[in-house]
């Protein structure tokens, strides 16, 4: 899975099941996915003989937990706290995705897609900045974007002690997990008072790693001025569309630029910052990425996968493929309301995800990756069995996690029909409405304390508008996942459709609430007049025992799932310490690897790409294909080097999340920035795999080129290359001259 972002998991209203979206399961086995090219070798080879691989686990280091010996034996590279030090303060989490600073004027190097929707933000009225593209020739003209934290990690601290000291004792998961949240929650606030707070732009965090084996808090400062610089066309950053993603090789430069302002409204003085390598890299050469991946399954037991295989990850599919149709719907009914709800980044997420989903999905099914992961639980097994103590302290955990995946599939149709229920990009307004106005309905009618109405209020209010059309199409799809998983005997979808289709009890139910509008729905509660009567009302009274059902049900077993997770982190920790990853967790790391070719479909990738590959593209498939041009780019002016390295493959282990990584040399100069991974890496969620993974990057080389010859944004490019801040682009054109 690579690099934009993600829609993975369940996320309920009050319950989130631990490892994801499950949904029914079918009678027979589920044929594997035959839209994606066959990656196994289990037909040259007995599968007797799979051993896992010493990296299976991954290579994304933790900062706490430096590679340092790794690294020496590896490559001869000697790094030392100073340089771990400098590669963790140079490096940025964003919204969604990493970054890093690359001047030291506070200038901020990340992915065009990690940008996508700070560009519509920022565009003015008659301005198409997502299809035209963005360069502030002068410091004055950069735009100002909300909402975009830029965290930078200052100090790690191992709290493990305290933690498993505020859980000595107590039994009960449930209990458990409030007992952690409770403590974890106090040492961020004592970390945060000591270090001067928000007020000092201080963010703390705990961060459970080997599933809360070792838990760190991650002490942040968090950057909140921020503006953009430059960015590119979308045809130019996202070459190819989706046809293109998770592929290579690739034409894609897919970068941008932000700065980040100090409190005196001048560009912050960065003394940390990544500087511009003047060579880029070729085959062999050794480079970092250092980066925030954002999850990953690795430590999940072959019990889990096999789960997910047969339920979650289709069910998964099936949710993705039914929300995408839903959003392309309103796009296609609603053209100017898609426009401004940028409908447009919503659905290319939704094709990145549904096709992330596939590739992980595909190797689940792949006999040489399931039997290397068998082989590591029998490994993890025998380790337990040869230590008494550890045998008595964890044996029996992985057959009672089996035996958990087992009790989640008896309740299968239910995981299917609630998916992902509770997401705002993919609920309707008017059913998450009702949920809470039923909820403070009942509150009041039996006499709740003032702040449990205040809290219910506060959800209430925070439920995001949606144009209507939006709203019947995300309406009808759930009604539908509920009549395919439930049944239409069900007593809740016979309720609920009343003979009606999916789509016209959803259009009755929108187009006649009080609360398909948030300014109407206010006034409707505030005035008292929302009643029974009202149809999304009258739809709880049909929804809510099917998802009260769910939910009493699910509970319990997720807080048993996430128990014996947490106990078997403890294990493998126990058996292999540091030497084994811990999986990704949305915070920072680095992963070390070689710029490295690898065979493909008969064939051989190379380890770059150029500007001649770009334009062989766009004369091969046309102007009305996925790889056409912005109007600059089609007629190169004189100045481009066509020879000029655009992208390059390293066997660097990355998830998303690592979107908009540097990547660096040894020397810790910038070489590149990630975008993406092959569709031969997807089945990495689970499994890392060097003979096949890739990570893709946008090459420094090429970066340098377009601003140059392309765009003529001399004033980045100085800044770049000797680190001067220069406030004007003809100031800039003087000091080239």
């Amino acid at each position: 899975m690579a690099f934009k972002k993600v829609v993975l998991g369940a996320l309920l209203l009050t319950v989130l099941p631990v490892h994801g979206v499950t949904a029914q399961v079918t009678s027979g086995a589920i044929p594997p996915p035959d839209s994606l090219a066959e990656m196994s070798e289990a037909d040259a080879v007995d599968l007797d003989t799979i051993r896992a691989g010493r990296f299976d686990n991954g290579k994304m280091w933790t900062f706490e937990y430096p590679p340092t010996d790794y690294l020496r034996e590896t490559y001869a590279i000697e790094a030392d706290a100073a340089w771990f030090e400098r590669a963790r303060l140079g490096a940025l989490r964003i919204p969604g995705c990493s970054a890093s600073f690359v001047s030291p004027n506070g200038l901020v190097m990340t992915n065009h897609h990690c940008a996508r929707e700070f560009v519509v933000q920022v565009s003015e009225d008659g301005e198409d900045l997502l299809d035209n593209g963005f360069y502030a020739t002068s410091l004055d003209e950069e735009r100002e974007v909300t909402d975009f934290e830029a965290d930078q990690l200052l100090e790690v601290f191992d709290v493990t002690s305290e933690v498993d000291a505020a859980l000595e004792g107590i039994t009960d998961p449930s209990a458990r997990s409030d007992a952690r949240e409770a403590v974890e929650e106090e040492i961020q606030e004592r970390l945060s008072a000591e270090r001067g707070g928000e007020e000092a732009g201080i963010e703390v965090e705990t961060i459970e790693l080997w599933n809360g084996a070792r838990t760190s808090a991650y002490v942040f400062r968090r950057y909140e001025n921020v503006k953009l610089v430059f960015a590119p066309e979308l045809q130019i950053g996202f070459f190819g569309g989706d046809s293109d993603n998770f592929t290579y090789p690739r034409y894609a430069l897919d970068f941008s630029f932000f700065r980040i302002y100090g409190d005196d409204g001048r560009p912050l003085e960065t003394e940390h910052y990544f500087r511009w390598s003047e060579d880029g890299v070729e085959e062999g050469d050794v480079v970092f990425i250092v980066g925030n991946p954002g999850g990953s399954s690795r430590l999940q037991t072959v019990a889990e996968l096999e789960f997910r295989r047969a339920v979650q990850d289709r069910a998964l599919l099936d949710f993705l493929t039914s929300r995408l149709e839903a959003l392309e719907d309103f796009r296609e009914a609603s053209p100017e309301d898609a426009e401004e709800e940028d409908v447009r980044n919503d659905i290319f997420s939704l094709e990145n995800s549904l096709k992330a989903s596939q590739g992980i999905w595909a190797g689940l099914f792949d006999p040489v990756l399931m039997a290397r992961r068998a082989d590591s639980e029998r490994a993890f097994r025998e380790a337990l069995a040869a230590d008494s103590a550890l045998q008595a302290e964890y044996g029996g955990l992985l057959d009672r996690m089996a035996d958990v995946q087992r009790r989640k599939a008896e309740m299968a149709d239910l995981f299917g029909a609630f998916a992902v229920f509770g997401n705002p990009d993919f609920t309707a307004a008017t059913i998450l409405r009702g949920i809470w106005a039923i909820q403070m309905l009942n509150a009041r009618a039996q006499g709740a304390p003032a702040e449990v109405l205040t809290e219910l209020r506060a959800r209430f209010d925070s439920v995001p508008d949606q144009p209507e059309e939006l709203q019947i199409q995300l309406m009808e799809a759930r009604f539908d996942d509920m009549a395919m998983h439930l049944g239409a005997t069900n007593p809740s979808v016979s309720g609920i459709l009343a003979g009606r289709t999916p789509e016209e009890a959803a259009r009755a139910i929108v187009g006649a609430s009080a609360l398909a509008d948030s300014a109407a729905a206010a006034a409707a509660l505030d005035a008292g007049t929302v009643g029974i009567s009202d149809p999304a009302l009258e739809l709880m009274r049909w929804f809510l025992p099917a998802f009260g059902e769910f939910q009493s049900r699910i509970s319990p077993i997720g807080d048993e799932e996430s128990d014996l997770a947490a106990r078997l982190g403890q294990a493998r920790f126990a058996v292999y310490g540091t030497s084994i990853p811990p999986d990704a967790t949305f915070s920072l790391r680095i992963a070390d690897g070689v710029v490295k070719s690898y065979d493909y479909n008969g064939t051989t990738a190379p380890t770059h790409t150029t500007f001649f590959g770009l334009y062989d593209h766009f004369y091969s498939y046309g102007a009305d294909s996925p790889w056409t041009l912005p109007e600059r780019w089609k007629n190169p002016p004189e100045g481009l080097d066509l020879g000029t390295p655009m992208n390059f493959i390293s066997t660097n282990d990355i998830i998303g999340g690592n979107s908009g990584s540097p990547v660096l040399n040894q020397d810790l100069e910038i070489v590149g920035v990630v975008f993406d991974g092959n569709i031969e890496s997807l089945p990495g969620e689970f499994i890392y795999v060097d003979t096949r993974n890739r990570s893709i990057s946008v090459d420094a080389r090429g970066i340098l080129e377009a601003l140059d010859d392309v765009y003529d944004a001399d004033r980045i490019v100085m800044e770049l290359t000797t680190g001067r801040l220069f406030e004007t682009e003809d100031e800039a054109d003087r000091a080239r001259r």
